[in-house]
């Protein structure tokens, strides 16, 4: 699909966070695609830059301490990075919303579940009464798997299963566009893990939302995605559809994330864990910045920027060893 088809396109984000004097390179140059209804998995560990990138599209950087350098988020054809703060506030929670990977922090105690879903539709929905916003909170957490009489209890009567679906329930209740799911599984158990995904991919096709998934689990990408982008030190370093990434993981990172998992089919007594620490996000190093880590690691790859490649069809990576001329022979 031509760049100018693309529902979502996120192009060249760059973000830094101030912290004790010191600025920290949270976000790198992150350029993202996602076509309608389809659901795009992002994958990386702790300080890779996920959350952050979530938060750019819908453009809830902390004031205090984030400041957005550079980039564009194109939603539909529009330039959404250049609107008015009031033209945001319609966006969020109509055209795009969130689901935040802890629910006890993102409900209010102080407020019933129902109350909180009712808010929704009183900011998005000025054609509602009361009543009928009421009406549509019920019929949401009923969506959900949740009884509508049980709108009127508080956050501490739910288990953190329910929370999840009460939070998923906020977050589609205008039919958003695009839902930015930020691990919305990584609080609960296996089981339940499995039933809120079903439920999200359920909603989504019903509702034709597109998605961006943030989550730190392979499988989950593997059940739930239709495209990968891995991040590391705040780069995309491997991206493309998610068959072909499954199939052939080509940098290093990838690989090692691979590797890290364990297999039905292979009898080993231990995993082998990805050696060394990412890089300080206040010092990144010139060059590759998974250098330091990487078993196939060569002078070019500490010394040079390294750009996107294709690898095959819609299967991009950012490593040396695919670069024409890039040196691939250990000097």
């Amino acid at each position: 699909m031509s760049e100018n088809n693309m529902f979502l396109s996120v192009r060249d984000i760059v973000v830094e966070y101030t912290q004790n004097k010191q600025v920290i390179h949270a976000v790198n140059g992150v350029s993202l695609e996602l076509e309608k209804g389809k659901t795009l998995g992002l994958v990386g560990e702790t300080g890779a830059g996920k959350t952050t990138v979530a938060k750019s599209i819908l453009r809830i950087l902390p004031d205090n301490s984030a400041r957005f350098v550079r980039g564009e988020v194109i939603l539909g054809g529009e330039n959404i990075t250049a609107l008015e703060e009031t033209r945001m506030l319609d966006i969020r929670g109509g055209r795009i919303a969130m689901i935040f990977q802890d629910p006890m922090t993102a409900l209010n105690p102080l407020m019933s579940v129902g109350e909180q879903i009712m808010e929704v539709f009183s900011i998005h929905r000025d054609d509602l009464s009361k009543a009928e916003c009421d009406e549509e909170s019920a019929r949401m957490l009923e969506l959900v798997g949740i009884p509508r009489q049980r709108r009127f209890e508080y956050p501490h009567q739910f288990s953190g299963g329910m929370k999840q679906r009460v939070v998923i329930a906020m977050a589609l209740a205008c039919d958003p566009e695009l839902l930015l799911a930020d691990e919305p599984t990584t609080a609960l158990d296996v089981t339940i893990q499995a039933q809120v995904l079903e439920l999200i991919k359920d909603l989504q096709e019903k509702l034709n939302t597109s998605m961006i998934l943030i989550t730190h689990d392979l499988g989950v990408v593997a059940e739930t995605c239709d495209s990968v982008a891995v991040m590391y030190a705040g780069k995309i370093v491997e991206s493309g559809d998610k068959w072909p990434i499954f199939q052939n993981p080509s940098h290093p990172y990838t690989i090692g994330l691979f590797g890290s998992l364990p297999s039905m089919n292979i009898e080993q007594s231990r995993l082998t864990p990805i050696r060394g620490l990412p890089p300080d996000p206040s010092r990144l190093p010139e060059g590759c910045s998974f250098a330091r880590r990487c078993p196939k690691v060569t002078k070019s790859c500490i010394q040079n920027e390294i750009p996107l490649i294709e690898v095959e069809p819609n299967h991009l990576c950012r490593c040396l060893k695919f670069n024409e001329g890039g040196a691939s022979n250990g000097e």
